[in-house]
């Protein structure tokens, strides 16, 4: 089997160090088990720029849908309203999952190439005392858009109402205060930019927010307060946890300090898509959004000309080692290059490098 770049918002290529983690079986139950749990909840508070006398991190088993859906039934009650903000498919998601929570919400929309407008999200909470909580997808890996959660979080404070952002694929990897956004609950997976292997999210939660919760979820394995309970004693997981995954997590964690933080990863994710994006349009690729809004996560790219096959270029790109992703846009045909994951400005240029070559062979036979 070739051993591909993963240029995806995760699933994302991980270092071997983080791979090697995962050779050896751990006991739910043993003590050094549930204190590699304790410290990962510790270091993700930190990465947060908040602390522990305020904000708690919570681990809960499954794939990112699963933490966002775990947050809704546990902080949404029957008689409360959440205002959804949506600008692509996963503020979509979020939508379904409320409808079939049978939730009571009300949805802003806008087209997945703009941001929602603080303004009218102030509008709407003027317009509408029943709404309770407000949430918001960080960066829309639809597009690759990031949208403006510092100040949607200053409107949303200012109305005493409680905050939700969805960070899966952005925690990590874009500076970010929880305080300074007046997040209540962030929410993010072990597979986006802290690199790390797919296996279960989390959440960083203000503690006032949280012991708000006892009683609401409608669910028994998605219960993120019990999950909360339970877990804050000593470490222990409420029900079997993913052991490998959380090994490698804690691992991928040590990874990041090393790196310089944060904000080294950061900048290097910025790189390699500020030079992928430019590379790109000189051979014909334009940006579904535009630069002011993007994000480092990922690029959604136009098809280049009416004929061109995203399947052919794809098994070309894998031919090549590299794994991209299709686009998730029904009005326009897309396709995405992710930054995230063990991705350096080298394999960047390669892939560049393989883009143009493939571009020019097709310009020739056209």
């Amino acid at each position: 089997m070739n051993n591909y770049k993963l240029l995806t918002p995760g699933p994302l290529t991980t270092t071997d160090a983080v791979k090697k983690e995962m050779l050896m079986d751990r006991c739910t139950w043993d003590d050094d088990y549930k204190q590699v749990t304790q410290t990962i909840r510790k270091k993700l508070v930190e990465l947060a720029q908040v602390d522990e006398t305020n904000y708690s991190a919570v681990l809960m088993q499954g794939s990112g849908s699963f933490v966002v859906e775990s947050v809704l039934t546990t902080t949404i009650g029957d008689a409360d309203k959440v205002l959804i903000l949506t600008n692509g498919a996963y503020g979509e998601r979020i939508v379904e999952m409320a409808k079939v929570l049978q939730l009571q919400h009300i949805v802003y929309s806008v087209p997945y190439n703009e941001q929602p407008s603080p303004l009218e999200v102030r509008n709407i909470l003027e317009n509408d005392a029943a709404i309770t909580h407000v949430a918001v997808v960080h960066c829309e890996t639809t597009t690759g858009i990031l949208n403006p959660i510092d100040e949607i979080g200053e409107v949303v404070h200012s109305f005493n109402k409680t905050f939700i952002v969805d960070a899966m694929s952005s925690f990590g990897g874009v500076p970010m205060d929880l305080s300074n956004g007046q997040i209540d609950f962030l929410i993010s997976s072990a597979n986006k930019c802290i690199q790390g292997v797919p296996g279960f999210g989390f959440v960083i939660a203000k503690i006032e927010a949280l012991e708000k919760c006892k009683g609401t979820a409608k669910s028994v394995a998605l219960d993120l307060y019990n999950q909360w309970e339970v877990m804050k004693v000593d470490g222990k997981w409420r029900f079997t946890s993913p052991t490998h995954v959380v090994a490698a997590f804690a691992k991928a964690l040590e990874e990041l300090a090393e790196e310089g933080g944060i904000e080294a990863r950061y900048k290097r994710y910025a790189k390699n898509n500020l030079m992928l994006r430019e590379r790109l349009s000189q051979c014909g690729f334009k940006a579904y959004i535009s630069e002011e809004v993007q994000s480092p996560i990922i690029t959604t790219f136009l098809y280049p000309y009416e004929a061109f096959s995203f399947d052919h270029f794809y098994h070309e790109m894998k031919k090549a080692g590299f794994v991209i992703y299709p686009g998730k846009l029904t009005e326009f045909d897309t396709f995405r290059i992710g930054n995230i994951g063990d991705v350096h400005e080298e394999d960047i240029n390669t892939l560049c490098n393989v883009i143009e070559n493939y571009m020019a062979v097709k310009n020739n036979e056209n």
